[in-house]
């Protein structure tokens, strides 16, 4: 006999979490070892992946329809609820790159003015600044957080860092920060018998006093004569429930699946059986018309989601909305550094050979001079300079240097814009190295 489904205080028998990363980084122009002491801009992108290029074709590919698509469902069914993390270089390009940028932008607005919606916060540059520089890391945050006010006039409140790179000790740290959630990948390593299905709380680790301090003073979300922390109170984690997701985002289109192809009322069957709380699907918004293009389906399989969804008494909720609603069960301990990269899970995308390590040490040595340097300039002057530094330090790329996988023609080679990883270290350096030779010059 079919065990009968409890229903929640809100109707429904559990609810899906959607969440879509929205990233877009600045590639560099290609800097040969001449160029170097004289090169004038460093983010056109090379020749054939010009960052303007790029954007417009991914606008055309991905925003605009799936933006049609998700303000249509979100018209279609009041219900319906998404989430999105937007990188503060994608922001830029939107605001640099003229009419389409606009038009993009403005499409996310629209998403975004329903009150079906939540904006999360993340790093500005998605860098890996957590790694190398608390302070560098908490005020990109806080710039984040200002931009995000400024096109969108809201304030996040969950926290999802770059590349979901997560541990328990980043939790704290951003609980301090002020955030009453944070984003994690599910990953079973860590889990052990948990289930993802649930809301959970970090387990609560010392901080160092150094970086609680730094915490504490770049405290988001501050109401007068209150502190922004939140001593004895905790932050909750939402585990992004990786099978599930990667089922829309990686194998939707792969026809030795043995499950391809994926239907919606297939793959809403499977989402009916799990037993819990919140199915977290967490996934690059670009698996909408870019990694699988419209021809594969996906952008019919996602307008007819939500109906067969809401057929089977299951809802959405934003994650705000998913914390509000339920109480966590437990906590789950994540000692270290985990991503939603690979199939390790871990940072080794981007800090697993030398020629990553060296520069990813290079940039970070050089935030005591960016910052001194900008002190003796213009405000305006100084702000271009500490954005290139930072705009630097995006993860892409690192990732672009790894060499993993290369040979197998895997995922790093169909992002990369290089001819291979070294080629991707040489340009990375010689950019690196004209623009140590501009700061000697302040």
């Amino acid at each position: 006999m079919k065990n009968k489904k409890s229903v929640r205080h809100d109707g429904y028998n559990k609810t899906v979490c959607f969440y879509f990363q929205v990233h877009q980084p600045y590639r560099l122009s290609k800097c040969n070892v001449f160029e170097v002491g004289n090169k004038d801009d460093y983010f056109e992108g090379p020749a054939t992946f010009e960052n303007k290029a790029i954007f417009e074709k991914v606008a055309r590919k991905c925003y605009l329809p799936t933006n049609a698509l998700m303000l249509e469902l979100l018209e279609k069914h009041p219900e319906f609820r998404v989430s999105y993390s937007f990188s503060g270089v994608f922001l830029d390009q939107c605001l640099q790159f003229g009419e389409l940028g606009k038009e993009v932008l403005d499409s996310f607005k629209k998403i975004i003015a329903t009150g079906q919606a939540e904006v999360l916060c993340e790093t500005y540059y998605h860098s890996l600044s957590w790694l190398y520089s608390k302070k560098e890391f908490a005020e990109q945050i806080i710039k984040q957080k200002k931009l995000i006010y400024k096109l969108f006039k809201k304030k996040p409140t969950v926290f999802r860092n770059t590349e979901l790179i997560y541990s328990s000790e980043i939790a704290e740290f951003i609980r301090e920060m002020g955030f009453k959630g944070i984003l994690a990948e599910g990953w079973d390593h860590y889990l052990e018998w948990k289930s993802p299905y649930f809301v959970y709380n970090p387990e609560k680790v010392d901080l160092h006093p150094a970086d609680r301090k730094i915490a504490r003073q770049m405290a988001v979300n501050k109401a007068p004569k209150k502190p922004a922390c939140r001593q004895g109170r905790d932050i909750a984690l939402l585990l992004k429930c990786y099978k599930l997701s990667d089922d829309i985002a990686f194998r939707f289109s792969n026809r030795t699946w043995s499950e391809w192809p994926l239907t919606t009322d297939k793959y809403a069957a499977w989402l009916d059986a799990i037993m819990g709380d919140t199915i977290n699907l967490f996934m690059d918004y670009e698996t909408f018309g870019e990694h699988q293009w419209e021809d594969t389906g996906i952008f019919e399989f996602m307008r007819h989601l939500p109906e067969a969804l809401l057929r089977r008494n299951i809802g959405f909720k934003t994650p705000s909305e998913t914390i509000k609603a339920y109480k966590p069960v437990g906590r789950v301990h994540v000692p270290y550094l985990m991503s939603w990269a690979d199939m390790e899970r871990d940072l080794s995308a981007w800090v697993s050979n030398p020629m990553q390590e060296s520069a990813l040490r290079r940039i970070f040595e050089l935030e005591p001079t960016v910052h001194q340097s900008a002190s003796k300039m213009t405000k305006k002057k100084a702000e271009e300079l500490e954005n290139t530094w930072r705009r630097l330090q995006t993860s892409d790329h690192f990732y672009y240097m790894c060499t993993k996988y290369w040979n197998d023609g895997d995922v790093h080679a169909y992002f990369s814009c290089y001819e291979s990883p070294y080629d991707a270290y040489i340009t990375y350096m010689n950019t690196l190295n004209d623009f140590e030779q501009k700061l000697i010059k302040i």
